[in-house]
């Protein structure tokens, strides 16, 4: 399974493509989609529309896994955010693709089994289960395929239980 996780942002959306079964994992691609600051907000959406079709069209994934916009302090930034992610997951669904969607605490959580994690400790395991030489850069890279490593084990965890009940006498 193909697995593209996206971390949402304005200036700076994080992808990672992820092909595994759930636990043999292996790192595809992953990079940042980036719109210009001293272009209009509309203008810059329109350039993200854009460059996750480009992606979708050259890494036609199995399935979409994205982070869930979290509670932020400073409301311009999760306004641009949100706009963001709207046209993130406009994209997906235009393209006929399964968009399973996961808190911070989620992620965290299925990447290093701790849901209060530290940045760094996030982006270590990534390299880790990956089995990359160094931490993806930049950040945001990382984040998209946390992402989707996340998307992998809790498919994977999903597929387990339904076999156990469907078991069960």
């Amino acid at each position: 399974m193909l697995v593209l996780g996206i971390d949402p942002g304005l200036a700076t959306t994080g992808y990672g493509l992820v092909a595994g079964d759930g636990q043999a994992l292996e790192a595809v691609a992953y990079g940042v989609l980036r719109t210009p600051a001293k272009v209009p907000i509309a203008e810059r959406l329109v350039i993200l529309h854009e460059k996750l079709t480009a992606l979708l069209d050259r890494y036609p994934p199995d399935v979409v896994a994205m982070e869930e916009l979290f509670f932020a302090t400073n409301a311009r930034t999760a306004m641009t955010v949100g706009e963001a992610r709207g046209v993130l997951l406009l994209t997906v669904a235009e393209a006929g693709l399964t968009i399973c969607e996961y808190t911070p605490l989620q992620i965290k959580q299925a990447i290093t089994g701790y849901g209060q994690a530290e940045k760094h400790q996030v982006q270590e395991m990534v390299r880790l289960l990956l089995n990359l030489p160094e931490i993806p850069r930049p950040d945001d890279a990382a984040d998209g395929l946390a992402v989707s490593i996340c998307h992998h084990h809790s498919s994977r965890l999903n597929h387990l239980v339904e076999q156990a009940q469907r078991e069960r006498p």
